[in-house]
């Protein structure tokens, strides 16, 4: 059974020692981040923060590291990328739910709007304020209607208003620039503290005419349930902690940022629009979650992962059957470094799905193709495999103006270049065995195994 809230995925965290209380006074302001990069450096728990400031707690570090993650797929690592395959290849439509919704248990509209009252971290002394980090946007095509759930950051301006950042590439981005075109208003709602197959569902690639809550529900195994918000048609996630609801306005731009990113770089501060909020509802005793962004790894790069690589293998073995794996790097911000794992079934194989790999989205701009016997989410058996198996001159190759990743900092006017290295051994040429000592991984060693 999928966990149906937040608060059930919370208590399996709980069970398997994975989420920790925090019930000393712990400031908003610069030092949530500091506990958070902390338990994420150490592969902690995540922690929940009751003590902030505000009469909300605070949990972060919810996805900080894959253990985490496949305790919110019910999965393991040799099962959850066929899982998400096979969940978006079987999507399952939203349901509306019955009756009032635990999300607007408490509904604030007018002066009962106070963004401040909710803990919102602010993570560095040079973030442009505090900022929204965990919210999934929902919103629509203003020309079809077809809805979209998306992560996007949202900086605290005030008590009724938050700045905006969607990149024109992204469906929220594209859905405000359709707005602005029609001259009407993007309506949107930020929802809080929602399943752990909700969250996910936000990264799996898709299609820009896909409708999201199939592919959450294709996640969950079970519909997602729906309730109308309280000042526009929107529908959101019934038993989410907390709905922002809000009219995007892109005449009034205000200085957003900077904040660290994916990439472990600080964006610009630079004018945006803004939210002006019409609604904040939640559920009694509700819960607020936080999410720390930078220099990889952090929770948002763990968050990517298996949605990212789950649609990319997906849509490279369609092409190439052969290929067994693939892992998009969190060093690499989850976006810029494939390691792809296939046997060729003839000379040139592995070149072709360097090609296709660097003609997807997320752009990366380095693909590595090796055996099936690497391992290749070590970074050490890789660089073993590019150090023997490759002669440079032959089998590393640039291709020149490539689309960039958003925010890479290095790219120029827009574009960038890819690199593709093949790293499996010559096609039809008789290779050296492999050195390696057989059975060691399940010889019996007491003395260190520890019960393990």
């Amino acid at each position: 059974m999928p966990y149906q809230d937040l608060r059930a995925f919370l208590s399996a965290l709980r069970t398997s020692g994975e989420l920790v209380d925090i019930t000393r006074p712990i400031a908003l302001q610069y030092d949530v981040a500091k506990a958070l990069a902390k338990t994420s450096a150490s592969d902690g728990p995540a922690l929940m923060f009751k003590d902030n400031g505000t009469a909300f707690p605070l949990v972060g570090g919810l996805y900080g590291n894959r253990k985490r993650a496949l305790i919110a797929f019910e999965a393991t690592g040799e099962t959850i990328h066929e899982r998400v395959t096979k969940a978006i290849d079987n999507p399952i439509g939203p349901v509306d739910f019955a009756g009032p919704a635990p999300c607007q248990e408490v509904v604030l509209t007018g002066d009962g709007i106070d963004l401040t009252k909710l803990p919102v971290p602010t993570y560095s002394p040079k973030d442009g304020g505090p900022f929204i980090t965990a919210g999934i946007v929902v919103s629509e095509d203003p020309d079809t209607g077809i809805p979209d759930i998306g992560n996007y950051r949202f900086q605290l301006h005030d008590s009724k208003v938050l700045g905006v950042w969607a990149a024109p590439s992204h469906r929220f981005g594209k859905n405000i620039a359709k707005a602005v075109a029609r001259k009407v208003p993007l309506h949107g709602a930020i929802v809080i503290g929602i399943d752990p197959m909700t969250a996910f569902a936000c990264q799996v690639q898709v299609a820009d005419t896909s409708n999201d809550w199939f592919v959450a529900g294709g996640l969950r195994g079970a519909p997602v349930e729906l309730t109308k918000a309280v000042t526009s048609d929107l529908k959101v996630p019934a038993h989410a902690e907390f709905i922002i609801e809000f009219v995007v306005d892109s005449d009034d731009q205000r200085i957003e940022g900077p904040l660290g990113e994916y990439t472990g770089y600080y964006t610009a501060a630079d004018p945006k629009p803004t939210a002006k909020v019409t609604a904040i509802t939640h559920r009694k005793d509700a819960i607020f979650q936080g999410l720390l962004t930078g220099k990889p790894i952090t929770e948002n790069h763990v968050l990517k992962q298996i949605p990212f690589e789950a649609s990319m293998l997906r849509q490279l073995k369609a092409q190439f059957p052969s290929i067994s794996d693939l892992a998009i790097t969190s060093s690499g911000g989850v976006q810029v470094y494939f390691v792809i794992a296939m046997t060729p079934r003839y000379e040139g194989e592995a070149r072709q799905a360097i090609l296709a790999a660097i003609a997807s989205n997320p752009h990366p701009k380095w693909v590595v193709v090796v055996d099936p016997d690497i391992d290749i989410r070590n970074s050490s058996d890789v660089e073993w495999a590019m150090s023997f198996r490759v002669k440079p001159r032959e089998d590393v190759f640039v291709v020149d103006r490539t689309a960039a990743a958003p925010l890479d900092p290095s790219t120029d006017g827009g574009y960038s270049s890819a690199v593709g290295i093949d790293a499996t051994r010559p096609f039809g040429v008789e290779f050296p065995a492999v050195s390696e000592v057989p059975d060691w991984r399940t010889f019996d060693l007491p003395e260190i195994d520890r019960g393990a």
